[in-house]
């Protein structure tokens, strides 16, 4: 039978068009992979290729995973460069504070860069969002016993530093923000006689709250730190140093005051008339040393001007205030004198 010639002319157009169709639809297929290829790229692999990088600084970060009662944390240690093997480096421990990571707290307050001038170590512990959503220390729970477990669990994570790595046993700091500062003097009550000295920025008090439902209390100033901490030992507390704004509206500075106060009176320290100091044109702060045989074993800085931020961070960044005074100098200033009043 003979084609018919309307009918081969359809046919091919027919076909022709179905093949512009595959064609166009190939097309849109490949712009909409590609294009989700970019936003996986954007919003995942970058992200993930950011926190696997170093923070500036010379010497190595390295990673490790500790266990204790809470589980599993992760933390970072900052080794400065040229650590000979026999040396023994001076340990500060950094807690960070709600929506930050190690690296984050390294980035804001610099600390590895004085680490590397002063040759100390430095340890980031981690909080796993699945034990806070919000990446806080859970510092107030003490009813439920979560707080001492995970303060078990730092301590772990700090024995795990001192055995890998070399560290100085003897001279044992730690630090903190807000949620880290809690949690930091939590740790310097429980466990006294591991370190000598802690400061707490934008932080409350041991013992001002033992579940969610009082935190909101003990950060607003109005429930005072508790005269002994549940299961501590009977050495005497660290030095402390409080670095707190009076413009937190985060964290009163009243509740600063309170662990200043409350922790003077635990070690019998006397209050020398307060100074002001200010450098530049950075925020003022008024300073009260709380003192023992003419030691200073207590130091409360209230920064005018200064929100809930650590005072003198890096500047762009949450939680961090270029224009307050430096506290991560001010931090090691503190803790290299009670390193010093012990030798």
């Amino acid at each position: 039978m003979a084609r018919n010639p309307l009918v081969s002319l359809w046919a091919d157009s027919f076909r022709r068009s179905l093949a512009a169709v595959g064609r166009a639809n190939t097309s849109v297929r490949r712009s909409v992979i590609e294009e989700a290829v970019k936003q996986t790229d954007k919003h995942v692999v970058e992200p993930a290729k950011e926190k696997r990088r170093p923070p500036p600084g010379e010497g190595e970060w390295i990673a490790g995973l500790a266990w204790g009662p809470a589980g599993a944390r992760r933390y970072r240690l900052y080794r400065p460069p040229g650590v000979g093997f026999s040396e023994r480096l001076p340990l500060l421990v950094m807690l960070h504070g709600c929506h930050q990571d190690a690296k984050a707290f390294a980035v804001s307050t610099r600390m590895n860069k004085l680490a590397t001038k002063e040759r100390f170590l430095v340890l980031y512990p981690e909080q796993d969002r699945h034990a806070n959503p919000q990446g806080c220390w859970n510092w107030y729970d003490t009813r439920s016993g979560m707080a001492y477990s995970e303060a078990a669990t730092l301590l772990a994570a700090i024995d795990q530093a001192t055995l890998l790595y070399p560290v100085d046993r003897s001279k044992v700091a730690l630090a903190g923000l807000s949620a880290g500062a809690s949690m930091a003097a939590l740790m310097a009550t429980r466990y006294p006689h591991r370190f000598q000295a802690v400061v707490m920025h934008s932080g409350v008090g041991p013992g001002a709250a033992e579940s969610s439902g009082t935190a909101f209390g003990a950060m607003t100033g109005r429930r005072a730190p508790a005269a002994s901490v549940r299961g501590a030992d009977s050495a005497p507390w660290p030095a402390l140093m409080v670095i707190h704004g009076d413009r937190d509206t985060v964290v009163s500075h009243r509740a600063g005051l309170a662990a200043a106060s409350h922790w003077a009176e635990v070690l019998g320290a006397k209050p020398a008339p307060p100074r002001t100091l200010q450098r530049g044109k950075r925020h003022a702060s008024a300073v009260t040393e709380f003192k023992v045989k003419g030691r200073v074993r207590v130091s409360h800085c209230e920064v005018a001007g200064l929100g809930h931020a650590w005072s003198g961070g890096a500047p762009r960044l949450s939680h961090s205030d270029p224009l307050g005074p430096d506290a991560t100098s001010l931090s090691w200033a503190f803790i290299k004198r009670q390193f010093s009043d012990r030798t």
